[in-house]
């Protein structure tokens, strides 16, 4: 294991690979590439892989004018790239990150470091926006954030809602926990895929930590709809884990979390329905207001505390209305990955 050189070797630098899946990424993945380049780590050490899920724009010609390696793979998933690209590597470490990203300079480096413990099997970090334009920001500063960011430093031996979990985009691995817990699972491709491999690696002993100063950041989705789309992705995987027994746990707290989210959503509707409709029963009428309401409210509030360094005072209105359908986004999801035959 290459924890085992730590305590008595202090230039602690062993090889590390890094992966990234890709369909279609054209558009971004040069930037990751040149920021990959310049990684400050004995270059000798470094491994590059990029696994084309059968792009059809021109990721592989891009690619292809980098010192990096290039594996074609057919089949669709994001697992399904990341388990080739383990297949071809030999390295102690194996880091993934995603096409969209941009790694920071030292980002190797504060990952080997938190690898000299032999009981961390997996290190995540943090994500933070790369545009400044105005989803963007709502990805970042949202109640409920688009990606799980991090703001101190966790060692844990479990996951959950509220303990934390790496993202796919910023994690890494000891090649001998993947190796023990089996790689990833290419029958999930929506979300979750980082959250059951970890939960099997915990099962066999290992803990992980979540790390700030591991750090990339992430073109954000520009747009609504991209942010629904993304929302209505992972509403999907999580409704298809549910249907595998072996999975349930660990997406129903999940589940229950966004049964309540739904439940409020209908309440919203069926105000709005009898505002339309004129309904005039006052006491309906009042139950219903306040059932609605209150979130509503609830949300603007947190929203103008936070609202008082950004000074962008549009957030306290438009944010809760975006978190509202992201909610029906994800309950959507979570309906259509549920009924639908696998």
């Amino acid at each position: 294991m290459c924890q085992e050189k730590a305590g008595k070797d202090r230039q602690f630098e062993p090889t590390v690979s890094v992966i990234v899946p890709v369909l279609n990424g054209g558009a971004t993945i040069e930037s990751l590439l040149e920021s990959l380049l310049k990684i400050d780590y004995p270059k000798e050490k470094i491994k590059i892989i990029v696994v084309d899920g059968n792009s059809t724009d021109k990721t592989g010609d891009i690619v292809a004018k980098y010192p990096v390696k290039l594996l074609i793979e057919k089949k669709e998933g994001p697992n399904v790239a990341r388990n080739m690209g383990i297949k071809h590597t030999n390295s102690e470490i194996i880091a993934f990150t995603d096409s969209d990203c941009i790694v920071s300079k030292d980002w190797i480096k504060k990952i080997v470091e938190d690898f000299r413990d032999p009981k961390i099997g997996c290190v995540g970090g943090n994500v933070k926006g790369l545009n400044d334009d105005f989803f963007s920001r709502y990805a970042d500063n949202s109640i409920f954030p688009m990606i799980r960011t991090l703001t101190k430093r966790k060692e844990l031996d479990s996951i959950g809602p509220l303990a934390g979990c790496p993202v796919g985009c910023n994690m890494s691995f000891i090649r001998e926990a993947l190796e023990e817990a089996g790689g990833f699972d290419e029958n999930i491709r929506y979300s979750f895929e980082e959250d059951e491999l970890i939960e099997r690696i915990c099962r066999i002993g290992y803990k992980f930590i979540l790390d700030p100063q591991v750090l990339v950041w992430h073109k954000h989705r520009s747009n609504l709809r991209g942010i629904l789309n993304q929302a209505f992705k992972y509403g999907k995987g999580t409704g298809s884990l549910l249907k595998r027994p072996k999975n349930q746990k660990l997406v129903q707290r999940w589940f229950f979390i966004n049964l309540l989210a739904l439940i409020q959503a209908t309440l919203t509707i069926g105000f709005i329905a009898l505002l339309i409709m004129m309904v005039k029963w006052e006491i309906v009428f009042l139950a219903l207001l306040a059932t609605v309401l209150l979130p509503w409210f609830g949300l603007m509030m947190l929203y103008a505390y936070r609202v008082r360094r950004s000074k962008e005072y549009k957030s306290i209105f438009v944010y809760p209305f975006i978190d509202f359908l992201r909610m029906l986004a994800f309950c959507w999801g979570e309906v259509c990955g549920f009924v639908k035959r696998t």
